[in-house]
């Protein structure tokens, strides 16, 4: 990685997380201290306006913005090739924000690189049918608002069943979407998967404990999965 964008990526952090430490700003950059300390330097030196505290961390002014984004034709192509793929492949309402980005896009470039289609690489998908982008958008909005709902789930162990959850995440694996959730009836997480759900309405549920979060559920997959015993298995549900 290029120096320049080394530091604009350290920018980007600090303002992002402020106060920041330059022992968290190293291990996100995977640099050393040292290295923060002269990116730090570099950066005052050229007018960004960092303020460290001993003990506290970094910060950005309050009132500092970054210059408007130039970006690479590599850089142009991933983000159109993902924006169009991301159109495709959810609700409505994100797939609405996603198109209508694209067209942002493509607005803003000035020179040839604003036709769409150009590129050499492209993505066939098959786009959702409506009842399934529609059981995306509830489930999305559940997790926004951190609500519970009640499930008629078909497995693929041909078993039906119906419970309360609270709806935690959305996961994309390998064509199919998975929702991550804390399941009321065995306290614990489960994954269902979303093209499997039969229908599903808000539900009235104690909340989950503390600690039921995207980011616990992810941890503790990390820890149980072993990469020499790697499988599909993922794409079904665990409702045992």
């Amino acid at each position: 990685m290029r120096k320049a964008e080394r530091l604009f990526q350290l920018v980007n952090l600090i303002r992002a997380r402020q106060p920041i430490t330059a022992a968290e700003l190293a291990e996100r950059l995977d640099v050393s201290v040292r290295s923060i300390y002269r990116y730090i330097d570099d950066l005052s030196v050229n007018g960004i306006p960092i303020y460290g505290e001993a003990g506290v961390g970094y910060r950005l002014d309050e009132n500092f913005e970054l210059p408007p984004l130039t970006l690479t034709s590599a850089e142009l192509e991933a983000l159109t090739l993902a924006t169009d793929m991301l159109s495709r492949a959810v609700g409505n309402d994100l797939s609405r924000a996603a198109q209508s980005l694209l067209a942002k896009i493509y607005a803003s470039l000035p020179d040839a690189r604003a036709r769409g289609g150009d590129g050499a690489v492209l993505a066939f998908t098959t786009p959702f049918d409506d009842a399934h982008k529609a059981r995306w958008d509830k489930l999305h909005q559940a997790i926004t608002e951190r609500t519970a709902l009640e499930i008629d789930y078909f497995s693929l162990e041909q078993r039906r069943t119906r419970r309360a959850v609270f709806p935690l995440g959305l996961l994309y694996w390998g064509g199919k979407w998975t929702l991550v959730a804390w399941c009321c009836l065995r306290g614990d997480y489960r994954s269902f998967r979303v093209d499997l759900i039969q229908s599903l309405q808000r539900a009235e549920s104690p909340p989950p404990p503390a600690h039921a979060s995207l980011t616990d559920y992810l941890r503790r997959q990390q820890q149980a999965w072993q990469p020499d015993e790697a499988t599909d298995n993922t794409l079904s549900a665990e409702e045992k």
